[in-house]
């Protein structure tokens, strides 16, 4: 089968290797869709980070470089495991957390601290840039026939998002006003988890055009840092007090001090971003106003069963919006990775399938959406032109 395989900083090759051969613990889930997660492209940007070296492979996977990539897919049941009742042709969403099941935090029902922690697509076990993998059934959350699986992918990045919210220790959001730096693929799934649970009012700093206007339907005030100060325009917008709670959402300097400049006196910020280079806590702003600060590590159990029955219940429609990428694997490489990194600021999300026909769908649906920076002497796009090919492929077949 065709895989990903991330070999090193700069280096993703999609190979033929093996199909999986699942244990009779485990169920066959065939790919329909895979999305981009920040993780990944910091592993190809810097790594290996979280992917282990072959000098100290994963403590429960046992693997190393090269791994194949991907932890936010979706699929349907291929073959079916002697311990579950899923059946053969059943949608599902994955959890890809790998954990031990027998630490403090695994028995603590804090299993996402895990002194063992990984995620499929990571640390092993294969990953979601593939035609095939095999997972446990515990790890597979039912999806109703006719979902969209390329949105179903988008369930893994909205529970980062959802997870953000009961560590911030908040119950009820009904009567605040939230601020959330970064509108990236977290910053607007923090923003989704918010509309669903139900909040006063939520500003976003966020200095790109393109995911400015990717929220401007979604947040009640959009708000650029080149070109307003961030806590003075908060405080004007909150009768002087500034906000309530504060979603740091973007791991850079510039973006906390903002944060904690727009927070009101003994507010709270939440750290979901992955900061690629230590920060200094802007003590001028932490101390003076007894800032409380939370860090959020992924999900739980708990969060990712609350975002599926939530994206079943029709809680994130129009989340979809967040892809503004559908690619086929074989073009990961480059259309993909090194896209993100030579035109990040037109994206938020870039989703993968290994099926052309599935890519001709989304194209008969109008949803091949592509960068602009990509676009061909024709004005057709890279991705579009994929398409078409995609298309006039399937519909000879």
């Amino acid at each position: 089968m065709k895989a990903a395989l991330f070999h090193g900083k700069g280096d993703v090759r999609i190979e033929d290797i093996p199909k999986p051969e699942p244990r009779n613990d485990e169920v066959l889930i065939e790919v329909d869709w895979c999305g981009i997660c920040g993780t990944d492209l910091h592993e190809y940007i810097l790594g290996p980070i979280v992917v282990p070296r072959k000098e100290k492979p994963h403590i429960i996977t046992g693997e190393h470089l090269p791994v194949v990539l991907g932890h936010e897919f979706a699929g349907s049941v291929v073959k079916t495991a002697s311990n579950s009742d899923l059946k053969l042709g059943e949608k599902v969403m994955v959890d890809p957390r790998i954990n031990c099941q027998s630490c403090y935090p695994c028995q603590t029902n804090i299993e996402q601290l895990c002194h063992s922690w990984g995620f499929v697509g990571l640390s092993g076990h294969g990953g979601g840039f593939s035609e095939f993998v095999a997972v446990s059934p515990r790890m597979c959350y039912r999806l109703p026939d006719d979902v969209n699986m390329d949105e179903a992918a988008l369930i893994e990045p909205l529970s980062v998002g959802r997870h953000a919210l009961p560590v911030s220790g908040i119950e009820d959001f009904s009567n605040l006003t939230v601020l959330v730096v970064g509108a990236g693929p977290i910053g607007v799934s923090v923003l989704w988890n918010l509309r669903a649970v139900g909040v006063k009012s939520t500003i976003v700093s966020e200095p790109t055009k393109l995911r400015q206007a990717q929220t401007r339907d979604l947040a009640d005030k959009v708000l650029s840092p080149i070109d307003v100060n961030i806590g003075d325009e908060c405080r004007r917008l909150t009768d002087g007090v500034g906000v309530d709670v504060v979603f740091d959402c973007a791991g850079i300097p510039a973006g906390m001090r903002a944060g904690m400049d727009a927070l009101r006196p003994r507010g709270i910020y939440v750290n979901v971003a992955g900061w690629e280079q230590p920060f200094t806590i802007p003590t001028e702003y932490a101390m003076l106003k007894e800032i409380t600060i939370k860090f959020s590590m992924a999900y739980d159990n708990t969060d990712f069963k609350a975002v599926v029955d939530d994206f079943i219940a029709g809680k994130f429609a129009g989340a979809e919006k967040m892809i503004t990428s559908r690619i086929l694997l074989r073009d990961l490489p480059g259309q993909g990775f090194e896209e993100l990194i030579n035109n990040k600021d037109q994206y938020v999300k870039i989703v993968a399938t290994p099926k052309e026909e599935l890519l001709a769908k989304a194209s008969r649906n109008g949803e091949a959406e592509v960068a602009p920076a990509k676009r061909g002497k024709g004005g057709e796009t890279v991705i579009e032109k994929e398409a078409a090919r995609a298309l006039k492929r399937t519909r000879a077949s």
